[in-house]
């Protein structure tokens, strides 16, 4: 099975210059659990609800002028559409992360969870080991 086959296609973006609070109502709007950040169409973070709260709230961060830039994550993993789900999943686990941002030629098109991979492949556990959840 591969990428394009589970992958999400509706994927939400914001520019990396824009602030948390902008990033924040997109959360509320779109009810989802992770926004792609960018600068110039070019994929260069990722921000969770969970990052919102511990790398602004409980650092006390303005919300309304802080980059969401300032707390994303950088060190952004993505997989191609034509890329396998083991694959997917390996990188998944070895990273420790529960998304990927989807890529064809370069360019953004969709995101992959480890809900997508669970709900396609329910035997998906016996590729991971104890411990590793």
């Amino acid at each position: 099975m591969f990428v394009r086959e589970i992958m999400n296609k509706n994927i939400v973006a914001i520019d990396s210059n824009e602030p948390i609070k902008n990033a924040c109502n997109i959360y509320k709007e779109k009810k989802i659990g992770s926004l792609i950040i960018t600068d110039k169409d070019d994929v260069v973070g990722i921000v969770t609800e969970r990052d919102i709260i511990e790398r602004t709230i409980c650092l006390g961060k303005d919300t309304s002028t802080t980059p969401i830039k300032e707390i994303m994550s950088k060190d952004v993993k993505t997989v191609d559409v034509d890329d396998r789900i083991n694959y997917a999943v390996e990188i998944l686990k070895k990273n420790h992360i529960k998304r990927l941002p989807v890529t064809e030629k370069g360019d953004l098109v969709g995101i992959l969870t480890v809900t997508d991979i669970a709900y396609e492949r329910p035997n998906i556990r016996k590729f991971i080991k104890p411990g590793e959840e």
